[in-house]
C-alpha cells in the first residue's frame, strides 16, 4: 500500500517553520493510512530515513454557501488527516527548495 499512498505536502508558514526547526514535514494523507504505511511511503518516495510519524485528524469547518438571489445553504468542509513526519538528523526533503533557492540568490546579490 505504501507505493499507492498519496502524500500531499502541506505548504504553509507553519509547515516551513517545522521543517527548518526540527526536521518535521507535514503531509495530507488518506483517512485509512496508519503510521507504518506513511513512514514506508515517505521513505520510498523521497529516499530518506524516518524517525517518527504522528497523525492528526482535523474536522472540517462549518461554512455557509451563498447562492443566487440571497439564498444560503449550510455546508461543511471535508475532514483532513495530517501526518507529521520527523526525519533523522542530517536528512532533508526538497519540498521547500524554491524558498531556499530564493534566499541563496538574495544573499549572492548583497
Amino acid at each position: 500500500m505504501s507505493k499507492l499512498l498519496a502524500l500531499k505536502p502541506r505548504i504553509s508558514e507553519k509547515a516551513y517553520a517545522l521543517s527548518e526547526a526540527s526536521g518535521t514535514y507535514v503531509f495530507d494523507v488518506s483517512r485509512s493510512a496508519n503510521k507504518h504505511t506513511v513512514a514506508q511511503a515517505v521513505a520510498e518516495q523521497y529516499s530518506v530515513k524516518v524517525a517518527s510519524v504522528r497523525l492528526a485528524n482535523v474536522a472540517g469547518k462549518a461554512i455557509r454557501l451563498v447562492r443566487r438571489r440571497g439564498r444560503s445553504q449550510d455546508a461543511k468542509r471535508s475532514d483532513i488527516r495530517k501526518a507529521y513526519v520527523t526525519l533523522i538528523k542530517g536528512e532533508k526533503m526538497p519540498l521547500f527548495a524554491a524558498t531556499e533557492n530564493e534566499k541563496a540568490a538574495k544573499k549572492e546579490t548583497k
